[in-house]
C-alpha cells in the first residue's frame, strides 16, 4: 500500500480578508496537492479557518458583533474566495469546532497525565481602565529585540521574535490605550526544556538519520533557538478571551497557538467521518506510513518547528515528516501597502483578472528555497503574455484550429522529423513529478514553455498552411506532432491551471483525464478532435493597470 500523503497550508485567521500575500501560500499548496495527486499518490488537503484568540475579539467588539458572529462570516467570506482561485482543498473547517474541542482537550489531557503541564503565577499586564487582564494582542508596544514600535505583545512582525507582553517597551492597552499595571495571575506553561532531546532529534537533517525533511536554512534558525535555551511556553490566557475553556481551570482557556494547528487535526477528524476513511491512520500512526507536510511563511516557523511537534510526540500523534516554509510577497519591490496601492486584496483581483493567471505567475516563480517572491506588474504582464499566451497556448492555438478547421478535423501520426523533439518533451515529462514533489513548480513550468518554444519553431519552419493543398497529410503529420506536444505541456500546467488542461481534455475528446503517464501516449492516426477552446488572452496594458488597482 503507497503512503498515505495530508498536507496543510497555514490555517487563514478569521480576523480579515485574504489578500495576496496569502494567497502566495495557498496557491503554492494547492499545486503541491494537485501534482501528487495527478502522480497517482493517496494525497489529501487538510484546511480549516483559525478563529480564536484576542484579535477575533478586538475586531468584534469594535463592530459590536459577537465573535461567533464575526468568524461565521470570515468563513463564507474566505471559502468564497479560495474556490475562485482554484483552492482545491479536500476539506476546509474551522478551529471553532466541536472536533477542534475535542482533541484540544486530548491532547492537553494526556500532557497533563506526563507531567508536560505546570502551573505558576505570573506578573501579567492588567488595564485598570477596562479592568481587565490583557492578553497579547490586546497590548502594544515597542519590540524588547529589534526596537520597532507598535508591535503586539506575542511577537514582532518585523523581526519574528516571540516574547511574553511584559517585555514590551512602553506597553499601552490595545483597547483604551491606557498604560497598563502588572498584577499577578496563575497561568499553565509546557516547559519545552522537557522536549529538547525529541525536538534535537525530530530536526535532525536525513543525512545525520532523522525523519524531517525542511530546508537547511529553516533548520538552522530553528537550531539556535535551542541551543539557546528552550524556554517554558504559556499556553493559558485569562478570561475575556474567545477559544476554548481549559477543562479543570475556571476562567482559563487555550492560548490561540495551542488549539489554532489542532485544527489540521480536526479537518481532518470532519473529513474522515465524511468519507469513511481511517481517523488514526493519518494522525495516530508513524511517519513512516503516513506522511504530513505542512506549507507556512517564515513568520511562523517557531511555532510549526518547536511547539507543534512537541505537543504531538507528548501526545501520541503522528509527527510532521515535512515542514516547507515560503518566503514573503511583495509588490512592485516592496511591502504591502495600502496607502502605496500595493496592498491587494485576494477579491480585488479577482474582481479584474482570471485567477489562472496569477497562479502562473506565483508557480512560476516559487522553488523549495525561502526566497522571498516580488509581484512586479511589469514583470506580471510580461510572463503572463510571453509565456502562456505567446508560447503555450499559441501552440495549442494555431495547430488544433487548423486541423479542425483545414484538415477534417482527423490527427496523423506525427512526423518524422518531430520524433526527436517529441522524445525529448517525453523526458522532460518524466522529470515533473519529482520537481513538483520537491516544490520546485518555476522548473516544472519552465520544462513545459521549453517544450512550447521547441514546437512552436518547429511549427513555423515546417510551415504546414503552406501544405494544406499541396501535401495536406505532411501538413497534417506538423501538426499532429505538435498537438501531442500541447497534450504534454497541458499535462504539466494541469497542477497550476486545472482549467486549461480540462479544455485541452475537451478540445482533444481524450477519452481519460490527463495525468504525467498517459500525457506522453499518441493518440490514434486518425483520432478526431474537436473545436478549439480559448486557452489564454490577455492585454498587456489591462493586466498591469488593472492588477495594481489598490483595495
Amino acid at each position: 500500500m503507497s503512503k498515505r500523503v495530508l498536507v496543510t497550508a497555514a490555517l487563514p485567521y478569521a480576523n480579515g480578508s485574504v489578500h495576496l500575500g496569502h494567497m502566495l501560500e495557498f496557491i503554492q499548496t494547492d499545486v503541491y496537492v494537485r501534482a501528487r495527486k495527478l502522480a497517482g499518490e493517496d494525497c489529501v488537503f487538510m484546511w480549516a479557518d483559525d478563529a480564536h484568540g484576542s484579535p477575533i475579539q478586538v475586531r468584534a467588539r469594535r463592530e459590536g458583533i459577537t465573535p461567533e458572529a464575526l468568524v461565521a462570516r470570515a468563513y463564507v467570506e474566505h471559502r468564497k474566495d479560495f474556490d475562485d482561485f482554484g483552492i482545491g482543498y479536500d476539506v476546509f473547517h474551522t478551529t471553532h469546532s466541536e472536533e477542534n474541542r475535542r482533541h484540544a482537550e486530548a491532547i492537553f489531557g494526556e500532557m497533563l497525565a506526563r507531567g508536560d503541564i505546570t502551573s505558576r503565577a505570573v506578573e501579567q499586564l492588567y488595564c485598570p481602565h477596562d479592568q481587565m487582564f490583557l492578553p497579547d494582542r490586546f497590548v502594544k508596544g515597542t519590540c524588547p529585540k529589534c526596537k520597532s514600535p507598535d508591535q503586539y505583545g506575542d511577537n514582532c512582525e518585523v523581526c519574528s521574535s516571540t516574547y511574553a507582553p511584559t517585555e514590551l517597551g512602553d506597553p499601552r492597552c490595545a483597547v483604551c490605550g491606557t498604560t497598563p499595571v502588572l498584577r499577578e495571575s496563575l497561568h499553565l506553561f509546557v516547559p519545552l526544556a522537557r522536549h529538547e532531546v525529541f525536538l534535537r532529534q525530530w530536526l535532525r537533517a536525513p543525512a545525520d538519520g532523522g525523519h524531517t525533511v525542511m530546508q537547511d536554512s529553516v533548520r538552522n534558525y530553528v537550531m539556535r533557538w535551542v541551543d539557546e535555551g528552550l524556554r517554558d511556553w504559556d499556553i493559558s490566557r485569562d478570561d475575556p478571551y474567545f477559544g476554548f475553556s481549559i477543562p479543570g481551570h475556571p476562567g482559563k482557556y487555550f492560548y490561540v497557538w495551542f488549539d489554532a494547528p489542532i485544527g489540521y487535526i480536526a479537518a481532518t477528524d470532519k473529513w474522515c467521518a465524511e468519507h469513511g476513511r481511517d481517523f488514526d491512520s493519518y494522525w495516530k500512526t508513524t511517519t513512516s506510513e503516513t506522511e504530513i507536510v505542512h506549507v507556512i511563511g517564515k513568520d511562523i516557523v517557531y511555532f510549526h518547528c518547536l511547539f507543534w511537534p512537541a505537543m504531538l510526540h507528548a501526545a501520541g500523534y503522528t509527527t510532521p515528516s515535512r515542514v516547507q516554509v515560503h518566503g514573503w510577497l511583495t509588490v512592485n519591490g516592496e511591502k504591502m501597502s495600502k496607502t502605496r496601492g500595493t496592498f491587494i486584496l485576494g477579491r480585488t483581483y479577482l474582481e479584474h483578472l482570471s485567477a489562472d493567471y496569477l497562479r502562473y505567475y506565483f508557480a512560476a516563480k516559487l522553488g523549495a528555497a525561502q526566497d522571498d517572491i516580488d509581484l512586479s506588474m511589469e514583470d506580471f504582464a510580461n510572463r503572463v503574455n510571453a509565456e502562456l499566451v505567446n508560447k503555450a497556448a499559441n501552440l495549442a492555438s494555431r495547430c488544433v484550429k487548423f486541423v479542425h478547421q483545414r484538415l477534417g478535423a482527423r490527427m496523423s501520426a506525427p512526423a518524422a522529423d518531430a520524433e526527436p523533439l517529441l522524445a525529448k518533451a517525453r523526458a522532460r515529462l518524466a522529470e515533473v513529478p519529482g520537481l513538483y514533489r520537491e516544490f520546485e513548480s518555476a522548473r516544472a513550468l519552465r520544462l513545459a514553455i521549453e517544450i512550447a518554444e521547441d514546437f512552436n519553431l518547429y511549427v513555423t519552419e515546417a510551415a504546414p498552411w503552406k501544405l494544406a493543398t499541396s501535401d495536406p497529410e505532411r501538413a497534417r503529420a506538423v501538426c499532429s506532432a505538435a498537438i501531442e506536444a500541447g497534450k504534454i505541456v497541458a499535462a504539466i500546467l494541469k497542477p497550476v491551471l486545472p482549467v486549461w488542461a480540462e479544455k485541452t481534455e475537451r478540445m482533444l475528446r481524450l477519452a481519460a483525464p490527463l495525468d504525467f503517464v498517459n500525457a506522453g501516449e499518441p493518440l490514434p492516426a486518425g483520432h478526431e478532435i474537436g473545436e478549439y477552446e480559448t486557452l489564454a488572452e490577455i492585454g498587456r496594458a489591462s493586466c498591469r493597470e488593472r492588477v495594481s488597482s489598490p483595495v
